[in-house]
């Protein structure tokens, strides 16, 4: 057998450098240049704490389970398809989500906090199915 040769081992390296890239999702662009500091900064304390149990596709993340077959219990909520409004997010960063059985109490405080709740609130539900208004069910009438 033959030792694998320096430029064998180079080549290894640059495909496993490759391959973790692979699926990285990043803050989305719409949020880095919003031009609100204090949202970008909450997507990117979502993006660090908040990513291995939540989805949200503008901060990068895929915490959440996609098929009920595959959910474990630590998934939390897909913010993409679920809203939220701001005290609702900061009361379950204080608590520990809802039923505070698996989201860390207080996984962020004080300002990182408010950022946070600023972001998902401005962000989350984007993919929720909208039911049709009244007004808009009546123009063919």
């Amino acid at each position: 057998m033959t030792r694998p040769s320096f430029k064998h081992a180079a080549t290894l390296a640059i495909c496993a450098a490759a391959l973790s890239a692979c699926g990285k999702q990043e803050i989305s662009s719409k949020v880095a240049n919003s031009g609100n500091e204090n949202i970008s900064r909450g997507a990117q304390l979502f993006a660090d704490r908040c990513s291995g149990c939540h989805t949200l596709e503008t901060a990068g993340t895929q915490g959440s389970a996609t098929k009920v077959r595959d959910r474990e219990r630590t998934d939390g909520p897909n913010f993409n398809v679920r809203p939220e409004d701001r005290d609702s997010v900061l009361y379950a960063i204080r608590n520990g989500g809802f039923s505070g059985a698996i989201m860390p109490q207080n996984i962020v405080v004080g300002k990182d906090a408010e950022a946070v709740a600023d972001f998902v609130a401005e962000y989350a539900g984007a993919k929720a199915n909208q039911p049709a208004s009244p007004a808009s069910s009546n123009q063919g009438e």
